[in-house]
């Protein structure tokens, strides 16, 4: 049996990933990464990282029987998740803030803790699967072989799989999601029978820094000077109206636009070389492909020649089916079999052949 680390969240998903792995004999570690500045009373009140889920984390490893740490990582969280998430928010882009904490805060923290720590292993409560196999065809003319594939979870309806996609093989080689192969509905239910302290507990689908979803206050408090005034635009160019800073509106919105009009417009692009906010009518926002920048790959290899394949374009989107061109180091074409709508530039746009993640980059 190995040793393995847990990230604990106070949640009932990483408290079932760290019971049902001690049942397997392994000898489990509990972990609380400690992200927000305890002196910013805004994020101290946030539900994903207040002490009161430190509490609930630190109960359920005591319900198991086994230690529990907690490590503060306020100055990561900060440098590459917050300030990451206002500068691009200042640029015109729409970032998604969980993307770059998995990438640059949380496994890479985790793993090195793990390395420190001599354990084997770092597991967390994600839903999503890893797969071993040594003869898997990647998404090139070439014939490699990766040996670890990334999987959608079982729950499509909670898979993760899009915010994980930047994962390689060194990563995957090490982890574990113990309830990958669960629905939310199953885990529950099994905390329930264990009788875990987090097994009723609820879920918050705000972004962890910005309690109650609203990123305007926090731009407004941070980065005043990125609320600029400007023109709203329509597609030739001609002023319509004056928005009231970039970074509060973002592509495909409708509402607070304050234009009267005969047919509905939207946002279809944000334009921060002239501060302005360009609106067009339903059909302007479809495109027939995108471009993407900081490519990766799961398998760690690049491809030689263009691949069919299905995309994602957001956490929560269908996939459709697309035509990926590498066009050159780490930066890639997708064409989308049938228009998309919609498509905004920060976000991530994720590649899938059936249940497996291929790789992914940023729309640029």
């Amino acid at each position: 049996m190995a040793k393995v680390i847990v990230a604990m969240s106070g949640g009932v998903d990483s408290s079932l990933a760290a019971a049902l792995l001690q049942e397997q004999g392994h000898e489990v570690i509990g972990v609380t990464m400690h992200l927000w500045d305890g002196d910013d009373d805004r994020l101290a009140e946030s539900l994903c990282c207040s002490v009161e889920i430190a509490e609930s984390a630190r109960r359920v490893c005591a319900q198991l029987g086994i230690p529990y740490y907690m490590f503060n990582y306020q100055k990561e969280f900060r440098r590459h998740v917050i300030d990451f998430f206002l500068k691009e928010y200042a640029q015109g882009f729409t970032p998604n803030p969980c993307l770059a904490c998995n990438r640059d805060v949380k496994f890479r923290a985790l793993l090195d803790r793990a390395t420190a720590f001599g354990v084997d292993y770092v597991a967390t409560g994600h839903y999503a699967r890893i797969r071993q196999d040594t003869a898997l065809p990647t998404p090139s003319s070439q014939s490699l072989s990766p040996r670890f594939q990334l999987l959608r979870a079982v729950d499509l309806d909670k898979d993760q799989a899009y915010m994980l996609h930047t994962l390689g093989q060194e990563a995957l080689s090490r982890l574990i999601f113990p309830i990958g192969e669960l629905t939310k509905g199953e885990v529950r239910e099994r905390a329930k029978a264990r009788g875990l302290f987090s097994a009723d507990r609820p879920e918050s689908q705000d972004i962890c820094f910005v309690p109650g979803g609203d990123y305007r206050n926090l731009l407004r408090e941070e980065h005043p000077e990125s609320i600029l005034s400007g023109p709203i635009l329509d597609l030739e160019g001609r002023e319509l109206g004056r928005h009231q800073g970039l970074p509060l509106y973002t592509v495909g919105q409708r509402r607070g636009l304050g234009i009267a009009a005969a047919h509905p417009l939207y946002v279809v692009a944000l334009d921060p070389t002239r501060n302005a906010v360009v609106i067009g009518p339903a059909e302007a926002l479809e495109k027939r492909e995108l471009l993407a920048t900081q490519v990766t790959f799961v398998s760690g290899d690049w491809p030689t020649a263009p691949f069919s394949c299905q995309a994602q374009i957001s956490s929560h989107a269908e996939s459709f089916d697309v035509l990926v061109v590498p066009t050159g180091e780490t930066c890639m074409r997708v064409e989308f079999a049938q228009p998309q709508r919609a498509i905004t530039p920060g976000q991530a746009v994720v590649l899938y052949a059936g249940e497996i993640v291929l790789g992914g980059g940023r729309i640029s």
